[in-house]
């Protein structure tokens, strides 16, 4: 009988993935690079800067996905709970938001009817951007047709983030700067 299967199980730590053949891949090379995204420069820091990304996000996970990545980038993110809340914080700023994220699944904020609301009385400038479990096709076509600029499954919006931030949480004169640079 063929006992050359210990030796594959003895080389790879008892473990039966074989000494030799083991290749450690993303989700076996340890908890500290799961999670971690494509490097992005962080922004300075103004402690004077505005508010300028609000978030409709009450789902534990994702709210602290979006803390941690804007810490990291140095960008302000305000949570909000009603369309009110962002009007009053932008009435007391004289810059408009750049950017709203809307958790299309969080019943509180009642997305669809906040989304053309906060549509029509922002400019522009200001992206609402929302996300979806993959299988919510149908209340994606409806965010889109409200007035969301762009609407994501959340494992893109998860991969996306830190990017999303940063581009949105520069300040005018950051974003003028980058646009005057080769390669910006």
């Amino acid at each position: 009988m063929d006992h050359s299967y210990r030796n594959n199980q003895q080389g790879g730590g008892g473990n039966g993935l074989g000494g030799g053949r083991f290749r450690p891949g993303p989700m076996t090379s340890g908890s500290a690079g799961f999670f971690q995204h494509a490097e992005v420069e962080p922004l300075p820091v103004r402690e004077d800067a505005s508010t300028r990304i609000f978030a409709f996000i009450d789902d534990l996970f994702f709210r602290t996905k979006v803390q941690e990545t804007a810490r990291k980038l140095n960008v302000k993110v305000e949570f909000v709970k009603t369309e009110k809340d962002v009007l009053d914080s932008i009435a007391d700023s004289e810059e408009q938001p750049s950017l709203i994220i809307f958790d299309l699944n969080n019943v509180g904020a009642k997305p669809l009817a906040t989304i053309p609301k906060l549509k029509s009385r922002l400019k522009k400038a200001t992206s609402l951007v929302g996300f979806v479990s993959h299988l919510q096709g149908d209340l994606k076509v409806k965010a889109l047709e409200v007035g969301c600029d762009a609407v994501m499954p959340r494992s893109a919006f998860s991969q996306n983030l830190p990017q999303l931030l940063r581009r949105h949480g520069a300040s005018q004169e950051v974003s003028e700067e980058a646009q005057g640079q080769p390669g910006a």
